[in-house]
């Protein structure tokens, strides 16, 4: 078996990551039932009794589930990229190496995405206080976007929803070999998830502090 330097037939760095295609839906999840669960049970009456600056208790569960999918998404992230480069021989084992520029920007905004995605599952889940609606919002946003993307027959206009859809535009990350192909390049896509991300936390907060719970 012989592989090129991208790959055998492909980017082999994006195919090794695509466990963060799955992986995100758990961390979407995690990340909703943080909040979402306190809701549920009551016990946010009692945080933001302990808490009164509700700006502080959000930012408060961002930092822990930011940390949290950071340690976890790093050793999920690194895992199947090592395991890549002991299975394929030559060239593509040298593509694998986290010392390289471009897989070295893909592991690093991989575990950034994963981040990302957890901080819109927190805000989301503050700005409806129920954990199946935001957990189906979350995951409606990230799969079912791209999905609707592929119906549309205008390129333009597909192309366009792979631009601002917080999953195909975060993914572009991972891409090492033919960037120009791209709806959107690996930074500037991740950059529509941040906003995504931010959004959402902002619209959390804003509805925190504007109601009684």
């Amino acid at each position: 078996m012989t592989c090129t330097s991208t790959g055998c037939g492909g980017d082999t760095v994006k195919v090794s990551l695509t466990g963060v295609h799955l992986g995100q839906a758990l961390v979407a999840i995690l990340a909703v039932l943080v909040i979402g669960g306190e809701y549920g049970s009551g016990m946010v009456r009692t945080t933001l009794t302990a808490v009164p600056r509700r700006a502080t208790v959000l930012a408060a569960k961002a930092i822990t589930v930011s940390g949290v999918v950071a340690v976890a998404g790093t050793v999920a992230v690194l895992g199947p990229l090592l395991t890549g480069r002991l299975l394929l021989p030559g060239p593509a084992d040298q593509a694998l190496s986290p010392a390289d520029g471009p897989t070295l920007r893909a592991v690093v905004g991989s575990v950034l995405y994963l981040v990302l995605i957890a901080l819109l599952g927190l805000g989301v889940a503050t700005a409806v206080r129920d954990s199946a609606t935001g957990i189906g919002v979350v995951l409606g946003l990230l799969y079912i976007v791209p999905i609707v993307s592929l119906t549309i027959g205008d390129p333009h206009w597909q192309r366009l929803l792979q631009k601002v859809a917080p999953m195909s535009a975060g993914l572009a990350v991972q891409a090492t070999t033919d960037l120009g192909s791209l709806p959107i390049g690996p930074w500037a896509g991740l950059g529509v998830t941040a906003g995504w991300a931010a959004a959402a936390l902002l619209a959390g907060g804003l509805l925190l502090r504007g109601r009684d719970v």
